[in-house]
């Protein structure tokens, strides 16, 4: 707060003096882990006061709780395939006021034009945007992406008020090695939070990564990493996206050794518009870790109070004088449905669009791929073939090999439960593919295509036959990028992304209703049910979840750093 805000605060707390009373609220104090029925005042966007206040502008509760809008500690907007103002409609509704994006996405593909471009689409909005900055782009060096940043790039955008620090280290192999590029980056951010992105890494190896400075840690597969995490002084964000669900035992390895909750918070990472609507937000959560035991003020503190210490967020996360006005209500402690949201002291109108500025022409038209021939995605076997084998309700793969089945050539042929995967570089025209075998996608009579692909973002694209994944991919050059499903030639659902290939600025409503005939459509070529095909589709080319992955250049094994073959055929 700057002298001329404090000017106004100050005599207004001190008068008693609000323009907005929430009366008759079961206020939840997460300081205290208190519940203490009473009235809330408000002056402009900031809380003044709690206790007996009262002013024409009221809002009566009924007795309902009160609690702090919710902080999503980690998420990429773009992943929600929407604008800011858009992701803003769907989960302020939900009870989240506040979230920390990492625009590593855009910044992918279009480097600092898609920072620049993501920060002025996020400005004047009711939803509290901050931002990391993007440590690795591109992630790794083992694949091809729109743009590369370094430390000087970053540093344009240090002092903007909308950002925080640095966004998710992801390149642990870089750090640990000391690579000059990053350890740049990580001095010039070591006064700031600097996001941590380390799967099962462990032992020593995570003792020199904690002491680079990576500070939160939302990779956690089960409870043991979480708790080694813990102890080397990490803040842990457990996720619950799209695709990343396997938290039970976390949540259940928490309430059984009753660990301490202050450092632990909760974040999306990556969830879909139709997800957040049906289940939920940071909500949805919290929901979890109280189905699973976790005390509901804490589950609560979790979602607020301790996601804005992790960040250095001085005024939210809390019910209190001096903090900014952001309020969910709800009426079961237990099951978290909030019924009415403030933002910045403002009632949020649920069925209201939120006004969003042009997007800049500098990240559309962002697909520019080579053409693909009919032989480009043949893949030559041998004996025992790698096979990428995908891990039900979660982002880790494992790395199986086995004997495949082949035509009279000697190449691959998508059978028994086995699908061709092709990564397709879209930035430079350069013609690199790289082709491998993936299990667990039982896609039957078509292919699956995305240009949203982390977080190179190039054109991946699995099925069962060349000529619908060739087809697929054409299909989204043609549009400008996006996701689309098709069969026997024919386009069976195609959302169009034209936002650096990752986002649309069309309506909401229009959005989602194209997310439901693509999922749709995935499920009718045999696509699980139990998981998100789109979200575990864009997850298959990122080489920094282990096992194993596939890039544009090749097949790689994470835990190696290294390939397992290069653009073979």
């Amino acid at each position: 707060m700057n002298a001329g805000d404090l000017s106004r605060l100050i005599p207004a707390a001190r008068k008693g003096k609000p323009d907005l009373v929430i009366r008759n609220a079961r206020v939840i104090n997460v300081f205290t882990n208190e519940i203490t029925e009473t009235n809330v005042a408000v002056f402009g966007d900031t809380v003044i006061g709690v206790g007996n206040y009262s002013c024409e502008n009221e809002y009566n509760a009924h007795g309902a709780y009160l609690a702090p809008g919710f902080i999503d500690g980690h998420v990429h907007i773009e992943s929600s395939m929407v604008t800011p103002a858009s992701f803003a409609q769907v989960i302020l509704p939900k009870g989240t006021t506040s979230i920390i994006a990492d625009p590593h996405e855009i910044a992918n593909v279009a480097g600092t034009e898609g920072i620049k471009a993501i920060l002025a689409l996020s400005e004047d909005l009711p939803l509290d945007i901050h931002f990391m900055l993007p440590s690795c782009v591109p992630a790794t060096p083992f694949e091809h992406s729109g743009a590369t940043l370094s430390a000087v790039d970053l540093a344009a955008f240090k002092d903007d008020p909308m950002v925080l620090g640095l966004g998710e280290v992801m390149d642990y192999p870089s750090v640990v090695a000391c690579a000059p590029d990053m350890l740049e980056k990580l001095a010039y951010f070591s006064d700031r939070p600097i996001d941590g992105h380390a799967p099962m890494l462990t032992g020593k190896a995570l003792n020199a990564y904690c002491l680079a400075g990576p500070r939160t840690d939302h990779e956690c597969s089960n409870f043991a990493e979480l708790k080694e995490k813990l102890r080397s002084g990490m803040v842990i964000l457990i996720r619950m996206g799209s695709a990343a669900n396997g938290v039970k035992e976390m949540f259940d390895g928490i309430v059984s050794e009753g660990l301490p909750t202050d450092r632990i918070c909760f974040c999306t990472d990556d969830k879909h518009l139709e997800n957040i609507r049906s289940e939920g937000h940071i909500n949805h959560i919290v929901n979890a870790a109280i189905s699973r035991g976790i005390r509901p003020l804490d589950a609560i503190r979790m979602a607020t109070l301790n996601t804005a210490n992790a960040f250095g967020l001085k005024h939210v996360g809390a019910i209190a004088p001096g903090y900014r006005a952001n309020f969910v209500l709800f009426n079961d402690l237990h099951t978290i449905e909030p019924h009415a949201v403030f933002a910045n002291g403002r009632l949020v109108d649920t069925g209201a669009a939120i006004h969003s500025p042009a997007v800049p022409e500098t990240v559309k038209n962002s697909v520019h791929a080579a053409p693909v021939g009919p032989d480009d995605l043949k893949l030559r076997a041998k004996p025992f073939m790698p096979i990428i084998e995908t891990v039900p309700h979660q982002l880790v793969t494992r790395l199986v090999t086995g004997v495949v089945p082949t035509d009279e050539d000697g190449y691959f042929v998508p059978e028994d439960g086995l699908n061709k995967l092709a990564v397709i570089e879209r930035h430079h025209a350069t013609g690199n593919i790289g082709v491998g075998i993936v299990e667990g996608m039982h896609i039957r009579g078509g292919a699956i295509a995305a240009t949203v692909a982390h977080d190179s973002h190039n054109i991946v694209v699995v099925g069962d036959n060349d000529g619908d994944m060739i087809f697929a991919a054409e299909t989204l050059k043609a549009c400008g990028g996006g996701f689309t499903v098709v069969s026997n030639g024919e386009v069976k659902a195609l959302l169009e992304l034209p936002v650096a290939g990752l986002m649309s600025d069309a309506p909401v409503d229009t959005v989602l209703e194209k997310q439901r005939a693509l999922l749709d459509a995935a499920h009718a070529l045999g696509a699980d049910d139990a998981c998100d095909p789109l979200v575990l589709l864009s997850f298959l080319a990122l080489p920094v979840i282990p096992e194993v992955r596939l890039t544009d250049c090749g097949l790689f094994d994470v835990r190696t750093m290294s390939f397992l073959y290069q653009n073979e055929r």
